[in-house]
C-alpha cells in the first residue's frame, strides 16, 4: 500500500528590489574602506543586506579584480554580495569562479543596474520650493498615532506613510510612496522604498539620522543646517536628494 509523504517545500519564482554596488575601481582595498565609511555614519541602514556587484561600469581585466578578497571585505562589513550584473562574459565568469553567480531579471536579460545608495550632498534651499506632487488616486494610507521608539520599525507597504508623533533616534520609517511626520522627525526616514523616485519626505520638525528616497541616502553628516528642526520637504532630482521649506 503507497503511502504519500507530506509536503516539505515548495519553490517559486520571486521578483525582489535589490541594491546595487556598482564597481568603479577593481582593488578591495580602495573600496571597502569608502564604504564602510559610509555605512559607519547610517548605523543599520544596511546591515546584511543583500547586494548585487555591479560589473558594467569597471574598467579592468578579470584577472585585476579580487572577488574574493571583495567578499570576505563585504561580509566583514556585514553585507551580504548575492551575484552580479552587467560586464562582460570574461569578467562574469571570474566572479561566479569567486562565488557570485551572474542574476538575470525576469525574462532571462541580465539583472538591470539600479543606482546604490551614494552620499547625496544638500544643496541650498530654492527660494520657492516645488508643489508636492498630487497624491495618486486609490493608493492607500498608513497612519501612525503613537511615537515611533528607538528600534522599531515601521513599514508602509504599497502606501503613503502618516506619522502624526514623534521618530525617535534609532527608529525607522519606510514607505513605497510619500513620508509624512507631523512632529518630530529625528530617526530614520525612507521614501520610495520600492523605485519610486517621485516620492517626498515630509516633516514639521527635521532632524533626522538618515534620510532617503528611492535608494539614494544622505546622513546626518551631510545634512548640515538643513537638519535645523525646521518644517521640512525632500524630493530627488535625477541622482541628488533636494531639500525646501514647508509652506
Amino acid at each position: 500500500m503507497s503511502q504519500t509523504l507530506p509536503e516539505t517545500f515548495r519553490l517559486r519564482a520571486g521578483n525582489f528590489n535589490l541594491l546595487v554596488l556598482r564597481l568603479l575601481d577593481p582593488r578591495p582595498e580602495a573600496v571597502l574602506p569608502a564604504l564602510g565609511d559610509q555605512f559607519r555614519r547610517a548605523p543599520g541602514f544596511l546591515r546584511f543586506a543583500p547586494i548585487v556587484i555591479g560589473l558594467g561600469d569597471l574598467e579592468a581585466s578579470p584577472d585585476e579584480v579580487d572577488f574574493r578578497g571583495l567578499i570576505e571585505g563585504l561580509h566583514a562589513l556585514e553585507i551580504v554580495p548575492i551575484g552580479t550584473s552587467g560586464g562582460q562574459p570574461a569578467m562574469r565568469q571570474a566572479a561566479q569562479a569567486a562565488g557570485l553567480p551572474p542574476l538575470r531579471a525576469v525574462g532571462g536579460r541580465d539583472a538591470e543596474e539600479a543606482p546604490g545608495p551614494v552620499p547625496a550632498a544638500p544643496v541650498p534651499e530654492p527660494a520657492a520650493a516645488p508643489l508636492p506632487p498630487p497624491v495618486e488616486p486609490g493608493r492607500p494610507t498608513l497612519l501612525v498615532t503613537e511615537p515611533v521608539r528607538s528600534g522599531q520599525r515601521i513599514y508602509a507597504a504599497g502606501a503613503d506613510l502618516i506619522v502624526t508623533a514623534t521618530v525617535n533616534p534609532g527608529a525607522e520609517v519606510i514607505a513605497d510612496g510619500h513620508v509624512h511626520v507631523y512632529g518630530a522627525l529625528r530617526g530614520r526616514a525612507i521614501a520610495g522604498a520600492r523605485d519610486m523616485p517621485e516620492a517626498r519626505v515630509f516633516a514639521l520638525n527635521f532632524d533626522p539620522e538618515l534620510i532617503a528616497i528611492a535608494g539614494f541616502y544622505a546622513v546626518r553628516e551631510q545634512l548640515g543646517d538643513t537638519a535645523s528642526g525646521r518644517p521640512t520637504q525632500v524630493w530627488l532630482e535625477g541622482e541628488e536628494l533636494r531639500f525646501g521649506p514647508l509652506g
